[in-house]
C-alpha cells in the first residue's frame, strides 16, 4: 500500500520539508524525497549515525520554528513537520513516515551553533530543539507524506 499523502486541509501531521547535510558545516540541502536507511539515517547525510546511534534523524516542527522566527532547515533538522508536537513525543514512540518507520530516541540538546545563528538562541530553544530518532525500517520519504504515531 502506498504511503498516505497529506491533504492541505485534513489536519493530519505531515512532512513539510526534508533536509540532508551533504558535508558537515555546509548549509542543509532541501530535498523533495529522500531515502531513510535502517540503523543509519538519511542516505547521503553527513549527520547519519551507523550502528544504532541516537541521532540518525532530527525532527523539528514548523510551529516551533515560527514561534522562534526561524526558517526551516536553519537548526539543521532533517524533517520539518507540520501538525506534530515533536517536543512532546516520548522516547520509544514509533512514527510511520512515508515508507519508513522511525523510533524516538530522545530530545535534541541545543549546541553552540544555535548562538551562532542568533545570540541567546541556545537558551531560548532549550526544550524545543526537536526530537532525535533512529530508523527502524528504511524506505522513501517525500514532502507531504503523512506522519502516523503508532501504538
Amino acid at each position: 500500500m502506498p504511503p498516505r499523502r497529506r491533504a492541505e486541509t485534513d489536519g493530519v501531521p505531515s512532512v513539510l520539508h526534508l533536509f540532508r547535510a551533504i558535508k558537515r558545516g555546509l548549509p542543509m540541502q532541501e530535498e523533495e524525497a529522500i531515502r531513510a536507511v535502517a540503523e543509519f539515517g538519511f542516505e547521503g547525510c553527513a549527520h547519519a549515525r551507523p550502528g544504532g546511534g541516537q541521532r540518525q534523524v532530527l525532527l523539528m516542527d514548523r510551529e516551533t520554528l515560527d514561534a522562534l522566527h526561524l526558517t526551516p532547515g536553519i537548526v539543521r533538522e532533517n524533517i520539518t513537520t507540520e501538525g506534530l508536537d515533536v517536543n512532546g513525543l516520548e522516547i520509544g514512540q514509533r512514527l510511520r513516515i512515508g515508507e519508513a518507520l522511525l523510533e524516538v530516541s530522545g530530545p535534541c540538546t541545543p549546541c553552540g551553533l544555535m548562538d551562532k545563528l542568533r545570540p541567546g538562541l541556545r537558551r531560548e530553544i532549550r526544550g524545543r530543539r526537536g526530537t532525535l530518532c533512529r530508523v527502524i525500517t528504511g524506505g522513501g520519504i517525500r514532502r507531504g507524506d503523512a506522519i502516523e504515531k503508532l501504538p
